[in-house]
């Protein structure tokens, strides 16, 4: 059981930093507003010396990415362009569950693709790799879409893609509920400090988890010569 990017991914985008945490025990009645407000408050700030989310080096360097897999960046934006971009239009970000609201607002500060994945939903090993067309996907709304091959997917051991475009979308199959208790939060970012921030922001999220919920959340920096995170996920899985 096992998650990781596969060795072409980590060939086609050697800039490419990653960092994973996995979480047992959440629940979804501890308040974050406060957490929450202070990191928006980083985001915001961020947003207003920088002009633009679009001028951050973070969604620059995600926008270069994007390209180069053949898609139009201004179309498919990075999961922390798309909460950049809402909250400077609308000054807050919605309210889903209190560990969404939380990466979400972290994801914001660090200007930095966090996903969040409910453990029980997904068959191991999850993989982030190139799609071979018979992956399945499941929208928010439920529908079902195959991602063309060649796209870059989350993808499961039982075919599922729980996410479109690498960082653009994640799938509603294994989107966090009010009954996750085991998560898998996986952070990734390709501009020049990318290591370094990522370890950063993968330490902000273990201590807030530490003291919001209890629990003693296991991290790991992912690189292409250690690509690998086991879970520990003890309940947390399907067989």
């Amino acid at each position: 059981m096992y998650f990781q990017h596969s060795d072409d991914i980590w060939r086609d985008f050697p800039e490419l930093a990653a960092t994973v945490i996995e979480a047992d025990g959440i629940t979804a009645d501890i308040a974050v507003d406060r957490q929450v407000a202070a990191y928006l408050e980083v985001a915001a700030g961020r947003l207003a010396t920088a002009g633009s989310e679009g001028q951050l080096a973070e969604i620059r360097a995600w926008r270069s990415a994007f390209s180069r897999m053949g898609l139009k960046p201004t179309r498919y934006r990075c999961a922390s362009e798309s909460l950049l971009r809402r909250l400077r239009k609308e000054g807050s970000l919605p309210s889903i569950h209190p560990l969404i609201d939380l990466c979400n607002a972290v994801s914001a500060a660090y200007a930095i693709p966090v996903g969040v994945f409910h453990l029980a939903a997904i068959t191991p090993p999850l993989q982030v790799r190139y799609a071979d067309g018979h992956e399945t996907y499941v929208t928010f709304a439920g529908e079902e879409e195959n991602p063309a091959p060649g796209e870059v997917v989350f993808a499961d051991g039982a075919g599922q893609a729980h996410s479109r475009r690498w960082t653009n979308r994640q799938s509603g199959a294994s989107t966090v509920r009010p009954e996750t208790a085991g998560v898998l939060i996986v952070a990734e970012a390709m501009h020049g400090s990318a290591a370094t921030d990522v370890e950063r922001l993968a330490a902000t999220l273990a201590t807030e988890l530490t003291a919001l919920w209890s629990v003693s959340p296991r991290t790991a920096l992912l690189t292409a010569g250690s690509p690998r995170f086991a879970f520990r996920g003890a309940g947390a899985l399907n067989p």
